[in-house]
C-alpha cells in the first residue's frame, strides 16, 4: 500500500482536512507531520462540524492509528482542550498518539509570539499569536534546552525545565519588551493539568512507522498550512516556521523520501490568504467579499477574514514541480456557482516580461501584475453532484485548463464541505 502525502499548494486553508479525512478511510495511520496550533483542519461529517489543530485529521476514523510526530509542536493546554472536546462528542481518541520528541509550546511562548508582533508595529507578519515561532526557536537554540513531551511524563522533571526556562524568558519580557513577567506558578498550574490529559498519549511512534512500512500499510502523512507558506520557499518573511512542503514530511517522520510514492496536492478552486504578504490575484472589490462569504473564509484558529482572489496557476504550478505531485485534488468548487464569468492567472508580467513562475527575488512578487485567461461561468449548484461527466460542461472546462495549467492530474474535486460531496475521477 502507499505512503501519501497530502500538502496545501496555496498560502494554507485548502481544505487539507477534508482530504485527509477522506482518505483516511483506507489508511492504517495518520501522521501530521509539522506545525502545530496554528493549523486549522476542519472536517464535517453528518451535518457535524469538527475543528482540529493538532490532532490529525484521520482521528475520526478509529481503526486509523493518528501520529504527532516529531516535527510538530505540541500546545499541552490546547491540546488536551480538544481531546477533552472530541471525547465529548464521541470520538475517545485512544488511536492518538504523541511523539515524546515533539517540542512543546508553553505559556511564555504565546506571550514572547504576541510581545513581538506588537513591536514590529507595520513591519509585523501577521502570526497566529499562538507561539510557534518562540517554539521553534527554542528547540534549534537548544540552549537553554527546548521542553518536549517526554518531560510531561514527570512532575519533577517538568517543573525544573519550565521554571529554568522561564527565568530566562521572563528577563527576556522585562528587559526587551517591557512587558510583565509570567507568575511561576500560574504557568506550571496551566502544563501540569494538562499534562494528565496528554502524557497517556505521549510515546515512541518509531516502531508502529516501521511496523506500518514493512507491512506495506496505507499511511498518509498530513501537512499543515501550504507550499507558500514554507520559510525556504514561501514568501518570506510572511511565512510560517517549519516545512509544510512534501520534503518536510521526511523531516517531520523519519520515513524516507524513497518510501512516499504519491503526493496529493491541495489547492481551492480560487485562493486565499490570511495576514500580509504578496497575493497577486487579490480581490480588493465586492467580488472578493462576495467569494468570502460564500465560502467562509474566516480563520479556523484565528477567524481573522481570509484575503480572496482568483485562482494563480502560476503558484500551483511551482508547488506541484516543489512538492512532486502526482494529482491535484481542487476543493469549494461550489463557491463559484454563481459567477458569470471566472478567472484564471496564467503568467505574471514583471517590467514588461510575462512570467510562467514566481520571481526568485520575493521583493518583485508584489510589482507583478497578473496575466489573466477569463472563462465563462457556470450559474449552476454543484454539491448533489457526484459523478464527473454530470458536472456542468463549463464547469469542466474550467477544471480541465487548471489541470492542464498545473500540469498535475485532478483526481478529486470536492462540491461542497460534507465528507459525501466530493467527485472522485
Amino acid at each position: 500500500m502507499p505512503v501519501v502525502a497530502v500538502v496545501g499548494a496555496q498560502w494554507g486553508d485548502e481544505g487539507k482536512g477534508k482530504i485527509t479525512d477522506l482518505l483516511s478511510e483506507r489508511a492504517a495511520m495518520v501522521i501530521r507531520y509539522q506545525g502545530g496550533t496554528n493549523a486549522g483542519h476542519t472536517v464535517k461529517v453528518g451535518g457535524e462540524l469538527f475543528k482540529l489543530h493538532l490532532i490529525p485529521s484521520g482521528i475520526l476514523h478509529p481503526q486509523v492509528t493518528c501520529i504527532m510526530a516529531d516535527g510538530t509542536l505540541i500546545d499541552p493546554a490546547e491540546l488536551a482542550e480538544e481531546i477533552n472536546t472530541l471525547r465529548s462528542r464521541g470520538v475517545d481518541c485512544a488511536n492518538l498518539v504523541v511523539s515524546g520528541n515533539a517540542h512543546v509550546i508553553l505559556p511564555y511562548h504565546r506571550v514572547l509570539d504576541a510581545v513581538t508582533e506588537e513591536a514590529s508595529g507595520a513591519a509585523s507578519i501577521g502570526t497566529t499569536r499562538r507561539g510557534i515561532g518562540p517554539a521553534y526557536a527554542d528547540k534549534l537554540l537548544r540552549v537553554p534546552r527546548g521542553i518536549r513531551a517526554w518531560d510531561l511524563l514527570d512532575r519533577n522533571i517538568l517543573r525544573e525545565r519550565v521554571l529554568d526556562q522561564l527565568q530566562v524568558k521572563n528577563k527576556l519580557l522585562q528587559q526587551v519588551y517591557g512587558a510583565e513577567p509570567l507568575d511561576a506558578e500560574a504557568v506550571l498550574a496551566e502544563v501540569e493539568a494538562a499534562a494528565g490529559v496528554v502524557a497517556k498519549h505521549v510515546g515512541d511512534p518509531r516502531p508502529l512507522v516501521r511496523q506500518a512500512l514493512a507491512t506495506d500499510a496505507f499511511i498518509l502523512l498530513e501537512g499543515a498550512q501550504g507550499t507558500f507558506l514554507d520559510p525556504d520557499y514561501g514568501t518570506y518573511p510572511h511565512v510560517t516556521s517549519s516545512h509544510p512542503v512534501s520534503g518536510g514530511a521526511c523531516l517531520g517522520t523519519g520515513i524516507p523520501p524513497t518510501a512516499i510514492s504519491s503526493v496529493v496536492l491541495v489547492a481551492k478552486a480560487y485562493t486565499t490568504r490570511v495576514g500580509r504578504g504578496a497575493f497577486p490575484t487579490e480581490l480588493l472589490e465586492s467580488l472578493g467579499e462576495l467569494v468570502r462569504q460564500r465560502g467562509g473564509e474566516y480563520g479556523t484558529t484565528t477567524g481573522r477574514p481570509r484575503r480572496c482572489g482568483w485562482f494563480d496557476a502560476v503558484i500551483v504550478r511551482t508547488a506541484a514541480a516543489l512538492n512532486g505531485a502526482t494529482e491535484l485534488a481542487i476543493t469549494k468548487l461550489d463557491v463559484l456557482d454563481t459567477l458569470d464569468r471566472v478567472r484564471i492567472c496564467v503568467g505574471y508580467r514583471l517590467d514588461g516580461e510575462v512570467l510562467d513562475y514566481p520571481p526568485g527575488n520575493l521583493d518583485l512578487l508584489d510589482r507583478v501584475e497578473p496575466v489573466y485567461e477569463e472563462m465563462p461561468g457556470w450559474k449552476q449548484e454543484i454539491n448533489s453532484i457526484r459523478c464527473y461527466d454530470e458536472l456542468p460542461a463549463n464547469c469542466r472546462a474550467y477544471l480541465e485548463r487548471l489541470e492542464e495549467l498545473v500540469g498535475v492530474p485532478i483526481r478529486l474535486v470536492s462540491v461542497g464541505p460534507e465528507r459525501e460531496e466530493t467527485i472522485f475521477r
